[in-house]
C-alpha cells in the first residue's frame, strides 16, 4: 500500500485504437474505489494548452511543430506534471509520435528524469481490433493506416517503451485490451502498480 509521501506516477501509452481512454476511465473509477486520490493527465493535452498560446489549433498540428519546439513543450508538461500529488497520478501519453523526421519519442530521457515514473503500462491489442477502432474514430484527423503500419507502431512502441523501463529502472507492463475486456485489464493494471 502507498505510504503518506509516496505517490505512483504512472505512464500509461497505447498507439491510436488500443482503447486507452476506456481503460484509463476504468481505472479511475477503480482507483477512487480504493480511497486513494488519482488524477489523469494527458501528455499531449498539456502540450497543446501551451502551444495553443502560440497559434497551434488542435492536438494533430502538435506533431508537425518543429522537433525543437516539440522538446519546449515536452519539458513544460514534464515539469507541470512531475509536481502532481494525488496518490496515483496517472500519465495518458504515446510512446512515440510520427513525424516527418520519423519516430520521435514520445518520453525522451529528460522527460523521464523529470516526471520519474513508478510504472509504465502500455495497452495493445491485435492489429486488426486496433485497425477496426481507427475507422470508427471520427473524431479525430488521422493519417490512412494499414495493418502493416499498425504492426510497426506497436513494434516501435515496445522497442520506446523499454527503453524508458531500463532508463528510469521503473518496471513495464504490456496489457492486451481486447474487445470487452476493459474490466479485466483494469484489474491487471492495478495489480501491476500494486493496487
Amino acid at each position: 500500500m502507498l505510504g503518506l509521501v509516496d505517490n505512483k506516477k504512472v505512464v500509461i501509452v497505447g498507439i491510436p485504437g488500443v482503447g486507452k481512454t476506456s481503460l484509463v476511465t476504468k481505472l479511475v473509477e477503480l482507483i477512487i474505489q480504493h480511497s486513494k486520490t488519482v488524477s489523469v493527465h494527458s501528455f499531449g493535452t498539456v502540450m497543446l494548452e501551451e502551444a495553443m498560446k502560440n497559434g497551434v489549433k488542435d492536438r494533430d498540428e502538435l506533431r508537425t511543430l518543429p522537433i525543437e519546439k516539440q522538446q519546449d513543450l515536452q519539458k513544460m508538461a514534464a515539469e507541470k506534471i512531475s509536481k502532481m500529488e494525488d496518490d496515483v497520478v496517472l500519465i495518458d501519453t504515446h510512446a512515440f509520435i510520427s513525424t516527418k523526421s520519423g519516430f520521435y519519442p514520445g518520453l525522451p530521457n529528460y522527460v523521464i528524469q523529470i516526471i520519474q515514473p513508478t510504472n509504465f503500462i502500455a495497452i495493445t491489442a491485435s492489429p486488426d481490433e486496433i485497425h477496426n477502432r481507427r475507422m470508427k474514430d471520427k473524431t479525430r484527423t488521422r493519417d490512412p493506416i494499414s495493418i502493416e503500419d499498425i504492426k510497426k507502431e506497436l513494434a516501435v512502441q515496445d522497442a520506446m517503451l523499454s527503453s524508458c523501463s531500463v532508463l528510469s529502472g521503473s518496471p513495464m507492463k504490456v496489457v492486451f485490451n481486447h474487445e470487452g475486456k476493459v474490466d479485466e485489464v483494469a484489474v491487471a493494471v492495478l495489480g501491476a502498480i500494486g493496487l
